[in-house]
């Protein structure tokens, strides 16, 4: 019995990643047809019908190239950091709170930030090992960059978690088939999208892919196989962003099509984003997370714990 359960399970999280991947696809295809539309002209429309198969001949592409190492590189951190970047990014997706073939993450909040935290040192080696300076200045802006807004991102998960007291991603279902947390949250919730947008290196804050300064960054030395692995552990990134943004504040997992349409939409936000805003300046970044999301975050903090004691007394009172 106890291996069938693990067959399932193991078998289950095959189909989730494919799945992922699959998304990642259709994510980039999105992205490239959206930025068309908003610089007034045609995404990719060529290979299979409206470009429904660019994702794929984008892939082949990408993994048929020849790989290339610099001579001075240390190789085993350059070949394997973007390898271990894209485990760590598929890992995370392992929290999904299913109601069926469940592994069950009491403590799947402390199990993202872990991951995410593991994603730094990635970047960082990727930067470090392509010895190359433009890989080196994007490597560690990138690291500043995370390692700041993981700060702020804490700090509004916890206000979440105290509200629901509990680590698991299921009961923010439970918490919110009355009312949905960005109503009472709106704030936090806008300071959850744009520190997910700075954790993800995306457009406002991608100092570390800045192209008009740093050619593409910390992944400037990585072609074919690499690049794609890098490219797929950002993307999903920004898919598992948006998936958790809609758990937190937007009515938890259900299992229908409107939780994959609001999963969509914030998706959508990302890209816009992307293609109306300019980037910003790196001194104005390290500024927002410390000067601005961090006291933010830390008296919503105060301000939920107070009221959770004050109910807590109130109703034991009562």
């Amino acid at each position: 019995m106890f291996n069938i359960d693990m067959i399932m399970i193991f078998s289950g999280l095959i189909i989730l990643i494919l799945g992922v991947l699959v998304g990642v696809a259709y994510m980039t295809l999105l992205e490239r047809k959206l930025l068309g539309y908003i610089q007034v002209r045609k995404g990719p429309n060529k290979v299979g019908f409206i470009g429904i198969l660019q994702p794929f001949s984008d892939a082949i592409k990408l993994f048929t190239k020849e790989q290339t190492y610099p001579s001075f590189s240390n190789y085993f951190s350059y070949y394997f950091s973007p390898i271990i970047s894209f485990i760590l990014s598929m890992f995370i997706w392992m929290l999904i709170p299913y109601f069926f073939n469940l592994i069950s993450f009491n403590l799947g909040l402390l199990f993202f930030l872990c991951c995410t935290s593991l994603g730094v040192y990635t970047v960082m080696i990727a930067g470090w090992s392509s010895n190359s300076n433009y890989a080196l200045l994007g490597g560690l802006r990138a690291v500043a960059q995370t390692i700041s807004y993981e700060v702020s991102l804490a700090l509004i998960l916890m206000s979440s978690i105290i509200m629901i007291m509990d680590f698991s991603l299921m009961f923010f279902n439970f918490y919110q088939s009355y009312v949905w947390m960005v109503i009472f949250m709106y704030p936090l919730s806008l300071c959850w999208m744009s520190s997910s947008l700075a954790e993800t290196n995306r457009t406002p804050f991608d100092f570390a892919e800045g192209e008009s300064e740093l050619v593409s960054g910390f992944n400037v030395e990585y072609s074919s196989g690499g690049f794609a692995l890098i490219f797929l552990a950002e993307y999903s990134s920004i898919l598992f962003m948006s998936f958790l943004f809609v758990i937190l504040y937007l009515g938890g997992y259900e299992m229908n099509l409107l939780f994959y349409l609001k999963m969509v939409i914030i998706s959508f936000l990302f890209i816009w984003v992307r293609g109306t805003l300019p980037r910003y300046r790196y001194d104005k970044l390290m500024y927002l997370a410390w000067s601005g999301y961090l006291p933010i975050s830390l008296n919503y903090l105060m301000m939920f714990v107070g009221l959770k004691i004050f109910l807590y007394y109130y109703i034991n009172l009562v």
